[in-house]
């Protein structure tokens, strides 16, 4: 079953020669790890805008959960949770403070005007995002007073307060360092399988979406692939075996033998992709100096596509 249904979503901004976004369609599953990936100016944000009803469609269909965006926005804002690139704090408030006021304009709790009134639900749960993310014993400090690492973490727990089937991550880790990049991901991981959220990803560390099950490239306001990144990477890039031996002539006489192309560099290039490592290593007899398997990665993969196409990788 499809959360997120996309069909023919267009977006054309007053004065604009083309649409910034073109007739695009995409579906995702329930609880699924979604990436959203593209190079700047691409319709990324514009798209994502859309999805979280801040911005409005010129045509198209586009429901969450089952709910149309434009007719039924307030169930689907009940639905999601974002994490929004550009902060969106109240600095006079305390982080407590912008955690409640959130919390209880999402219907989730009667408000109360101190932490202390609340009820032991809402604080327990408070407290227990605050250790998880890191920010603990600046919970009740006002939020200009904190770093924009630390607000990045308050936006964190303010987003997963109410546990959203849909949670919207527009550059999560920007600001954090790595063991808050690390404890953030283990959390959202654990949300992912307890209560089956499905996650939206839009992220600069391509890296952070090597793991999904199913990433999406736009570019020039259109769908230009959707696929698990296995697939992806396998339609633009081989995998490489790096291979040397003090016998070099026998080395690449085993490999013409075996009909497998190779290249003479510092070392022996053997790219393949419709067989294992293993198999190959299996069939050589030539004593080996140098072994190295050279996986491509998602960011490989990517950067390929954007290069291939004649788009600027963000």
């Amino acid at each position: 079953m499809s959360i997120i249904q996309v069909e023919e979503l267009v977006k054309q901004y007053d004065k604009a020669k083309t649409p910034a976004v073109k007739g695009v369609s995409f579906a995702v599953k329930e609880g699924e790890f979604f990436a959203f990936l593209g190079p700047n100016g691409a319709g990324k944000t514009t798209t994502i805008s859309i999805l979280t009803t801040t911005l409005s469609k010129t045509s198209g269909i586009v429901r969450i959960a089952g709910y149309d965006i434009e007719k039924e926005s307030k169930q689907v804002r009940e639905k999601i949770g974002i994490i929004f690139q550009q902060p969106s704090l109240d600095l006079q408030l305390s982080a407590e403070e912008n955690i409640r006021f959130h919390a209880c304009l999402y219907g989730m709790y009667s408000y109360r005007p101190t932490f202390g009134l609340m009820p032991g639900e809402y604080k327990k749960r408070v407290m227990e995002l605050a250790e998880i993310v890191g920010i603990r014993d600046a919970i009740f400090k006002p939020v200009k007073k904190m770093s924009g690492g630390m607000q990045r973490k308050l936006e964190i727990i303010r987003s997963l307060m109410h546990t959203p089937a849909v949670l919207f991550l527009d550059e999560p880790t920007s600001g954090l360092d790595a063991v808050s990049r690390r404890s953030l991901w283990e959390y959202i991981n654990n949300v992912r399988k307890e209560h089956g959220t499905t996650v939206f990803l839009t992220t600069h560390y391509i890296d952070e979406a090597e793991h999904v099950d199913k990433v999406c490239i736009i570019n020039q306001g259109q769908i230009a692939s959707c696929c698990p990144p296995e697939e992806m990477k396998k339609s633009l890039l081989q995998h490489e075996l790096i291979l040397d031996a003090e016998d070099r002539d026998g080395l690449t006489s085993e490999l013409t033998e075996l009909e497998l192309f190779h290249k003479k560099d510092t070392h022996i290039i053997v790219p393949y992709q419709n067989r294992t490592a293993q198999d190959i290593i299996a069939g050589l007899k030539t004593k080996l100096t140098v072994l190295e398997i050279n996986e491509p990665s998602l960011e490989d993969a990517y950067v390929e596509y954007i290069n291939k196409t004649g788009g600027a990788a963000a």
